[in-house]
């Protein structure tokens, strides 16, 4: 037997669609619906059996080695959700060469500033990406191979279909070794809360998660697919689940269109969701649904908070016997912990909105998580005089096998972000929370986001959920605007619908603010029209921007006076 081709014992994990090619080489791997989906009548789909993927998958490897592509070398991908995506992922990692994804919605200098990171030696996107490129100079210095995702070559050395059509017949490609630390990806973040950074995933790193994420969730082969997040639809074909892509722009998922995800939802009978909060909550208040979608199993949200409100009203959509989990965790550390929408409905809502700020539920197996003092410094090497009492706030830190060591050329920020222990590491999530007296951990929000006043530290999700509890108000984001050196806390407001008087919904929030010891030093409130959010989930909110937004709207000659602010601004919006 050659033990070069991948096979089900490999740490590469192409080995699993080749396992699936082999045990159910005929059953669909991917379903694609080409002309987009009629949510009322017939619609086209093009599809690729495990089989057929496999063997598409095998051509981009032949097609890398005939370039000169080597194991090791990184190679852009700018490619959406397609038939083509998957052949060209599954095919990079099959030659270990290394892909590099970046999500378009960073910009024009979030992407250029990806790649010099990156370095990749081949771009493979589709013409709009090749047109940006060739505009903008991305990469020049170290792109030596452009492959256009399209009918015609566009500026590029080759057409996708030329660059994968003379593999060699019926011949497996012979993947090169690969070892649990050797590279495997590269996947940045999303420049949320500063410049966008590429976390480097091993081989090892994703056979984790992988293993992971089947037994969290019970995920078993066979099952179908709807995944509204790419990244997150790779590991389908992987975990044996056939994929059903939806008919969306991928760069706005808040945008999805009810109707279509709906209809195929039931027409293939899908039994897992992965959806951020916003395509959550656009599914959730679409109006009425011709059925229950009781093909469900489960549903995943990730990405940001998801609303207690908006789990309800997702739930009504499902089955009892299925469940809503939101799994706590971020690009360099997926999944870390884990709870389920029955605990948060009977449960933890009730204790957020009280203050305590978000339950994210108990560390997965295989994961340590602890919580440290809050430091924005560089912390070289651990020590035990770090940790936090329990019920004390403060850093969550996380090491075990699915935490990825460092970013991809950018050793500042990975000194910044993990602390050496030995051997082994532990990353720095950039948030702030707590373990209660059951083990949980509860979330209280990034700790680039807490609000440092003369009175004590306040923390976004501790605060916002006490005043997202006020009837009419969609959501809230605590920010800090400073006079005089002093940093006075105000409450950004977003609200249902505009409140009929200027007096309505913020008496309620003043007098919210009374009832908790914690709000009582917040008297500002400010309406803003629709708050600004991350690209790729449509949920993080940028406050940021609302930060500056507030100190704007406010004026300079806006003085509150400390311990008490006095002024209540008035709910009209602002751009």
């Amino acid at each position: 037997m050659d033990t070069s081709v991948v096979d089900a014992t490999s740490v590469n994990v192409s080995s699993h669609l080749r396992r699936m090619a082999k045990t159910h080489p005929d059953r669909v791997a991917i379903y694609f619906p080409r002309y987009g989906v009629n949510p009322t009548g017939t619609t086209r789909y093009q599809t690729l059996t495990f089989r057929q993927l496999d063997l598409h998958s095998d051509a981009v490897a032949y097609g890398l080695a005939r370039a000169g592509i080597s194991a090791g070398d990184c190679v852009a991908v700018m490619v959406p959700p397609s038939l083509e995506f998957f052949s060209l992922v599954f095919g990079l990692f099959k030659a270990a060469v290394v892909p590099v994804l970046i999500d378009p919605g960073l910009g024009v200098r979030g992407i250029g500033r990806c790649l010099d990171d990156a370095k990749p030696v081949a771009f493979i996107g589709i013409t709009k990406a090749q047109l940006a490129r060739k505009l903008f100079g991305w990469g020049k210095s170290t792109i030596r191979l452009t492959v256009n995702v399209g009918y015609w070559r566009c500026f590029c050395d080759q057409t996708f279909s030329d660059f994968v059509s003379a593999m060699e017949p019926r011949k497996p490609f012979a993947a090169p070794a690969v070892t649990a630390d050797d590279p495997a990806a590269i996947v940045f973040t999303s420049g949320s809360t500063g410049p966008a950074k590429g976390a480097v995933y091993t081989h090892g790193n994703f056979a984790a998660q992988l293993e992971l994420l089947k037994t969290t969730f019970g995920i078993e082969p066979g099952e179908m697919d709807l995944c509204t997040f790419p990244l997150f639809a790779l590991f389908a074909p992987a975990l044996g689940m056939t994929c059903v892509i939806p008919d969306m722009d991928f760069t706005r998922p808040a945008r999805i269109d009810p109707a279509k995800a709906f209809a195929q939802i039931q027409q293939f009978e899908i039994t897992n969701l992965f959806g951020s909060p916003a395509v959550l909550r656009k599914l959730a208040t679409a109006g009425s649904v011709p059925n229950k979608l009781m093909s469900l199993k489960r549903v995943i949200s990730a990405g940001a908070a998801v609303p207690a409100q908006v789990i309800e009203a997702f739930s009504r959509l499902l089955p009892d016997t299925a469940e809503i989990f939101t799994p706590y965790g971020a690009t360099e550390a997926l999944p870390v912990a884990c709870i389920g929408s029955r605990e948060i409905l009977t449960d933890t809502r009730y204790q957020t909105e009280c203050g305590r700020g978000i339950c994210v539920g108990r560390p997965l197996a295989g994961l340590e998580v602890r919580v440290i003092r809050i430091s924005d410094e560089s912390i070289p090497v651990w020590n035990d005089l770090l940790l936090l009492p329990q019920g004390e706030i403060g850093e969550i830190v996380v090491r075990g096998p699915v935490v990825t060591r460092i970013y991809r050329n950018r050793p500042e920020a990975t000194t910044l972000a993990k602390i050496q222990d030995g051997d082994s590491f532990w990353h720095r999530m950039g948030d702030v929370g707590y373990f209660d007296e059951s083990g949980r951990l509860w979330y209280c929000g990034r700790k680039s986001h807490r609000v440092i006043t003369p009175t004590g530290t306040l923390f976004t999700e501790m605060i916002e959920g006490i005043f997202n509890a006020v009837p009419g108000v969609n959501r809230t984001a605590l920010v800090g605007v400073q006079r005089n050196g002093v940093t006075y806390p105000v409450v950004c407001v977003e609200y249902k619908t505009p409140p009929r008087t200027a007096n309505g919904v913020d008496e309620q929030l003043l007098r919210r603010a009374e009832s908790f010891e914690m709000t009582r030093e917040i008297q500002t409130f400010l309406a803003h029209p629709g708050f600004p959010v991350d690209i790729r989930h449509n949920s993080k909110i940028f406050r940021e921007k609302l930060a500056a937004w507030a100190d704007l709207k406010l004026g300079p000659k806006w003085q509150p006076s400390m311990p008490v602010i006095t002024q209540v601004a008035s709910t009209e919006g602002s751009g």
